[in-house]
């Protein structure tokens, strides 16, 4: 939760238009830099000056129905503070894309009708036992 001086204070730098977008999305308004864009559409800002401690660098996601497993490693890293320099000038982060990293997002399906079920082909061991009545 913001001040109303920190709210006020960046709806006079962002705008109504990106206030509106924010407090939709993020339930917070922030100003800052833009750093970059991720292959996902992704956008990065960070703000040293005017943020709380921990709370300088958020991600501004291209769906709606976002996820936290849309951030590439190298952007999850910096923003996590695991890094100080984005993966945009990080020799080491800016490797692209490897051989072994799929080309577009596959999202996370856990909890959702399409989550991996397992299933099993051997006969159980056990069966329900149904009683019997004799008849009187």
């Amino acid at each position: 939760m913001s001040t109303i001086m920190r709210t006020l204070r960046n709806l006079r730098k962002i705008g109504i238009k990106e206030y509106a977008h924010q407090m939709m999305y993020i339930g917070d308004t922030k100003a800052g830099t833009y750093i970059a864009t991720d292959r996902y559409g992704n956008k990065y800002y960070e703000n040293l000056e005017d943020e709380l401690p921990l709370r300088t660098r958020w991600v501004d996601y291209k769906q709606h129905e976002y996820s936290p497993c849309q951030i590439e490693p190298g952007w999850h890293a910096w923003m996590s503070y695991l890094v100080d320099k984005p993966p945009t000038e990080d020799a080491l982060l800016r490797t692209g894309q490897r051989v072994w990293e799929l080309p577009e997002h596959r999202p996370n399906l856990t909890a959702s009708r399409a989550a991996f079920r397992t299933y099993s082909t051997v006969k159980p061991k056990t069966a329900a036992w149904e009683p019997v009545a004799a008849p009187r």
